[in-house]
């Protein structure tokens, strides 16, 4: 007897080709979940926060809900969705050259499933060579599965907080639609740049206070004169 199988386990799976850009926004009120319920609660390891980094922005779901959190946000994506900066991540060498001189208080991101491993471990370096404290990912819980993952992320890099929603995030493929409904479970991943005992987090039922009416349009990114993140950014577009 055959038939669709629909059991979580399958449905929670989300496979693209390889050379896919995995582009699944981010709800916005999930981003808000961060700052209220895990990064607030760790008081940005006694400094504040002044400056962020969303290098996987898409459309800028995640960057303008960051920009009620920080005074400065930078958002770079390899593709151009019409918002930020154009740039690849994992671009060789230790920063690319449009990326935020000086460094930035957090780097936080939805990166593609496929890749989320490497761009953990690209933020690893750039947090231990140029010194920024914070990283926080996005990622489906079976993101903490895997031996490889294991001995090349976790063990050499413990997290400081895994914080999964106990609410469903629904993520749509190449647009954000809050109608959506999934199976799958995701969490926030964070370090702080040190390692030991990883605290797990709970994140309550939030989606209907932190989601708002004006998450659904989209606008560009400001590409205020003088920001060399933008600037260079158009040299790397020519």
């Amino acid at each position: 007897m055959s038939g669709q199988n629909t059991s979580s386990a399958v449905m929670a799976q989300r496979r693209e080709p390889p050379d896919s850009l995995d582009f699944f926004p981010t709800p916005p009120w999930a981003t808000r979940a961060l700052c209220e319920h895990v990064l607030w609660g760790l008081k940005f390891g006694g400094r504040p926060a002044e400056t962020c980094w969303e290098p996987a922005c898409g459309e800028g779901h995640m960057a303008r809900p960051l920009a009620e959190y920080f005074g400065t946000v930078h958002a770079s994506d390899i593709h151009d969705y019409g918002y930020g900066a154009v740039g690849d991540f994992l671009g060789a060498g230790l920063t690319p050259p449009w990326s935020p001189p000086g460094g930035v208080d957090w780097i936080v991101m939805n990166p593609p499933f496929r890749l989320a491993t490497d761009f953990a471990l690209r933020a690893r370096g750039l947090q231990s060579k140029v010194g920024w404290p914070g990283v926080a990912m996005l990622v489906r819980t079976s993101f903490l599965e895997s031996a490889d993952r294991y001995e090349r992320l976790f063990k050499p890099w413990p997290p400081l907080v895994v914080a999964p929603f106990v609410e469903r995030v629904p993520m749509v493929k190449g647009r954000y639609d809050p109608k959506a409904s999934t199976a799958t479970s995701y969490a926030w991943v964070v370090w702080l740049g040190r390692n030991g005992a990883t605290m797990l987090r709970w994140i309550p039922p939030c989606r209907a206070d932190l989601a708002r009416s004006d998450d659904y349009g989209h606008s560009r990114a400001p590409e205020a004169d003088g920001n060399p993140l933008f600037e260079e950014a158009s040299l790397c577009r020519k």
